[in-house]
């Protein structure tokens, strides 16, 4: 089960030291939207993952796929492939911000994503004061979204 909330950020609102984080590449495409058929690349790791309807909280099951399997299934995509440059930067509770900087035709595009163990947690969360308006429950925003 995946819990998450996700904000949008404006540029001049990023963490000064933001580059001292981790971070890393990831590319991802949808096979299919409805219901939710992802595959992405993570730095070297391939994943094909499944997404129930939802908005803040879903259904996802990640199986792993080869780099072989991940390029053959590349080519069949349907809409544009995601390309983002993803950050993680600690908050207190043992939770992670996720800060996606989106590449391409979707720059300047910036998403926090934060996931939470529990629905309460998620319903309770305090943003940092640098996140902007909560998009959680608009589907505009979800990745599949943006692939068409």
């Amino acid at each position: 089960m995946e819990i998450e909330r996700k904000y949008l950020i404006d540029r001049k609102n990023l963490p000064a030291d933001l580059h001292s984080y981790p971070s890393r590449h990831i590319e991802q495409g949808y096979l299919c939207t409805e219901p939710v058929v992802r595959i992405r690349r993570d730095q070297e790791e391939y994943f094909l993952t499944y997404k129930s309807k939802g908005l803040m909280v879903r259904e996802e099951y990640n199986l792993p796929l080869t780099a072989e399997s991940y390029a053959h299934l590349r080519s069949k995509i349907d809409g544009r492939l995601i390309q983002k440059t993803r950050y993680m930067l600690p908050l207190e509770g043992n939770l992670t911000i996720e800060l996606d900087i989106f590449l391409e035709d979707l720059a300047p595009l910036i998403l926090a994503e934060v996931e939470f163990p529990d629905e309460e947690s998620a319903n309770t969360f305090k943003p940092p004061a640098w996140f902007g308006e909560d998009v959680t429950f608009s589907s505009q925003y979800h990745n599949s979204t943006l692939s068409k």
